[in-house]
């Protein structure tokens, strides 16, 4: 638990009247409650790390990208369970989007972030298919032994591969898994943030291996290598 010092200016005179006293016992009661307060916040994690971009070759199709709030600010929090746990609020919204700018910017010829959701009539850039990702669930595993930091996450996203207009194309989950690759680091915090990113390294690997079996979507990358041989042929 952390400590907080305070300090109060000296007087001349001492405190000898009863409602001195007690407004100087009511002082330190607050200030302990402050202390135990500030000592005992929730192990706060604001994911970062390094994403490097697939090695393949792009598909033709524009694509564009449309984070939803919820994804853009994604947090994880959970509430400890005794006494002798903590609370943890993981924050995985920015690195999430910077995976994800990172996978698509090397999977597709050319990626458009989107100025609003898609839909019927919306101010938007002109792009052949939009893709919307989000995470269903997020679940974490806390070491089994006292001082090993080895931290498991797992998490469950939901794709949706809409028209410019918001008709839909494809939809589809997929799971990634991440664990701290060793036990020797300095803090729980930097354990987790470790087993975070090997979470997003994994999801971002399964989807580029992924993507193109997925019913609807080969369907669709099939629509785009054809038409510009239609077009040619008129």
């Amino acid at each position: 638990m952390s400590g907080l010092m305070i300090s109060a200016p000296r007087t001349g005179n001492a405190v000898t009247s009863s409602a001195g006293i007690s407004g100087a016992l009511k002082f330190f009661a607050c200030a302990t409650v402050l202390v135990f307060l500030v000592g005992c916040g929730a192990n706060q994690v604001v994911v970062q790390g390094k994403f490097p971009p697939p090695l393949m070759s792009k598909l033709p199709p524009t694509l564009g990208v449309w984070y939803v709030e919820d994804f853009r600010n994604h947090e994880f929090f959970d509430e400890a369970k005794s006494r002798g746990e903590s609370d943890w609020i993981v924050k995985t919204g920015e690195a999430q989007v910077q995976m994800w700018d990172t996978l698509l910017e090397g999977m597709f010829g050319n990626l458009v972030h989107m100025a609003a959701a898609p839909g019927e009539g919306a101010m938007n850039q002109v792009v052949d298919a939009v893709l919307i990702p989000h995470v269903a669930e997020l679940q974490y595993a806390i070491p089994t032994q006292t001082h090993v930091k080895v931290y498991e996450i797992w998490m469950r996203y939901r794709f949706e591969l809409v028209t410019m207009n918001g008709d839909p194309i494809a939809e589809w989950t997929m799971t990634a898994y991440g664990k701290t690759p060793t036990a020797f680091l300095q803090s729980d915090e930097a354990a987790v943030n470790l087993a975070a990113v090997m979470a997003l390294r994994d999801a971002g690997a399964n989807f580029v291996l992924n993507f193109a079996g997925v019913p609807g979507v080969s369907d669709w990358l099939d629509g785009e290598r054809d038409a510009p041989q239609e077009e040619a042929e008129l």
